[in-house]
């Protein structure tokens, strides 16, 4: 046994459980699913190998995202999505190809590389959590065939992430949607769930042709379990929200994702 499976902890429903509600809870105190704090700890303490962890992350992720749309709805209703379409379509042009491009890129990885890689993209998050969640909305950075072009771009790199890291992609979305788009935040947390959706759909169906997928079977109890505590902790994060200030909040998060990464490269 080797020592990164001695000192992982114990994968019962407890465990799993508390682990999703931990996780869930930092990320409803941002806005997020929380995924890019599981991933860490589904290599670290869960022990799982990385590919594996990825594909376990975007499933509790898609969980998490399903339940958080509606659970929005009462501030942000499902119209004011749909009035807002020509946004969605034009991420979704560059998500949809991006993530069924990044998945598939990360089956073709060596475990090595794949460690390397996710480490690196939790660094990336962590200094646009710190630069780009505090965006407020006004006048759109681009308008027109600039603005559309952009789009496509900006969605193409945040479907590769996601798939990648097996996320959402909300802590990369919302301050695209807001500095390039002028979006008001609450609207562009309920249109980054609206993109985010059929792009991981996109990206999990690409790494269901792999035989890593099978993790899924195997663990289904783990799955669930873990999915349930995440959507508990992003609720009580939501009410935690303004409690906890910004000032002390994100360079915290900040931090955790900075270590996780190391731990991860490390691995």
């Amino acid at each position: 046994m080797t020592d990164a499976a001695n000192t992982s902890l114990p994968r019962h429903p407890a465990t799993a459980f508390g682990g999703g509600a931990i996780i869930g809870a930092l990320g409803g105190l941002i806005g997020l699913g929380g995924a890019e704090f599981r991933l860490p700890i589904l290599i670290g303490f869960f022990n799982f190998a990385a590919l594996e962890a990825v594909i376990l992350n975007k499933a509790m992720s898609l969980v998490v995202v399903a339940t958080a749309l509606p659970f929005r709805a009462g501030t942000v209703p499902f119209g004011a999505i749909a009035d807002n379409w020509p946004i969605v379509i034009n991420l979704l042009a560059g998500s949809l190809i991006g993530a069924w491009f990044g998945a598939g890129w990360a089956t073709k990885l060596r475990s090595e590389t794949l460690y390397k890689v996710i480490a690196i993209m939790l660094v990336a998050i962590a200094i646009v959590l710190m630069l780009g969640h505090d965006a407020t909305a006004g006048q759109p950075l681009l308008t027109g065939l600039a603005q559309m072009i952009a789009g496509v771009i900006a969605g193409f790199i945040i479907g590769i992430v996601a798939a990648l890291l097996g996320v959402a992609g909300g802590e990369l979305l919302i301050p695209t949607l807001v500095l390039l788009f002028g979006a008001d935040i609450k609207l562009a947390g309920s249109l980054s769930l609206a993109v985010s959706l059929p792009t991981m759909l996109v990206g999990f169906t690409r790494y269901s042709r792999d035989q890593s997928f099978s993790v899924i079977g195997r663990n289904k109890a783990f799955l669930l379990i873990m999915a349930a505590g995440s959507i508990v902790g992003t609720f009580i994060g939501g009410l935690l929200l303004g409690i906890v200030p910004n000032a002390v909040l994100l360079p915290a998060l900040a931090i955790i994702l900075l270590i996780s990464a190391v731990k991860v490269w490390r691995h």
